[in-house]
């Protein structure tokens, strides 16, 4: 029985299987809901005609596309231009045809990773239509890939270019990692942080955890590990699979964290204004 794409109907991950698969390993752990009226799995051509796609140029030759209505977790993929190929990081649930249409227009795709199973989207699709000469994900997450291949599985950290670097911090997930943009200022943050918006993607406060379903905070071991990591980059801007926080920098992630650890471990989502009078570290 040949292999086909499943996506599961409540947080989207994508499976490749022989029928439609027993579960799925994303909902079974505890940082998400199980579904309350159990497993339904849909295949790639019953997702196709559910969705539009749609895209939007963000300034520093950087490129927004999602899809509506939401599935799944209803993350954003990042396409990041440049003249010596472009690199996609996390994935949209899906990917329609005039999406990857834009992507062939911006040049394709020469590398390809993603923060954590959060934010894998259809990277079985760019891989599948764009054929990257790499696709990287930390090793201590391979075993949540089984809808495409990893051809660069690294360690602590991965350099995909000078400027642009890939590094593990755990915590939210054993193998979540940070993209580090220097050229950009950018930290493409995963799920380290969690940035809350208003209707206009006006930033409002700003939180790290553990799940964030279940209000589960990280251990200070593992904010620490977090913060030995960040300490060491520049950035101005942090996107998370989910928001495109300009203005959320080195100094406002550092004030996150040391909040964290000044006293018992809990989730606490931080108002901006509070967090820019934290002292600097």
């Amino acid at each position: 029985m040949p292999l086909k794409l499943y996506s599961c109907a409540n947080c989207g991950h994508w499976q490749r299987y022989f029928a439609p698969p027993p579960d799925c390993p994303v909902c079974t752990d505890t940082r998400n809901d199980l579904p309350e009226d159990g497993w339904r799995f849909l295949t790639a051509e019953a997702v196709r005609p559910m969705l539009q796609g749609h895209w939007r140029q963000l300034g520093r030759d950087m490129v927004a596309f999602s899809t509506t209505p939401p599935h799944g977790l209803n993350g954003t993929g990042w396409l990041l231009l440049h003249p010596e190929g472009n690199v996609a990081f996390e994935a949209a649930p899906f990917y329609t045809d005039d999406m990857l249409a834009e992507i062939e227009r911006l040049g394709g795709i020469r590398f390809l990773a993603a923060s954590h199973v959060h934010g894998y989207g259809a990277l079985w699709q760019l891989q599948d239509v764009f054929r990257p000469e790499v696709l990287a994900i930390q090793k201590e997450d391979l075993w949540l890939t089984k809808a495409f291949r990893v051809t660069r599985p690294y360690d602590e950290a991965l350099e995909l270019r000078p400027g642009l670097t890939l590094h593990q911090v755990g915590g939210h997930y054993e193998g979540q990692a940070v993209l580090h943009d220097a050229g950009r200022r950018i930290l493409f943050c995963g799920d380290a942080f969690k940035v809350d918006q208003d209707a206009a993607g006006n930033s409002l406060a700003v939180s790290t955890h553990k799940a964030f379903h279940k209000n589960i905070p990280l251990t200070p071991g593992e904010v620490r590990r977090y913060r030995a990591v960040i300490a060491d980059l520049d950035f101005d801007t942090v996107c998370t699979p989910f928001e495109h926080a300009p203005g959320i920098g080195r100094d406002i992630a550092l004030a996150v964290l040391d909040d964290q650890l000044r006293g018992p471990p809990e989730v606490r989502h931080i108002p901006l204004s509070e967090l820019r009078r934290s002292p600097a570290p």
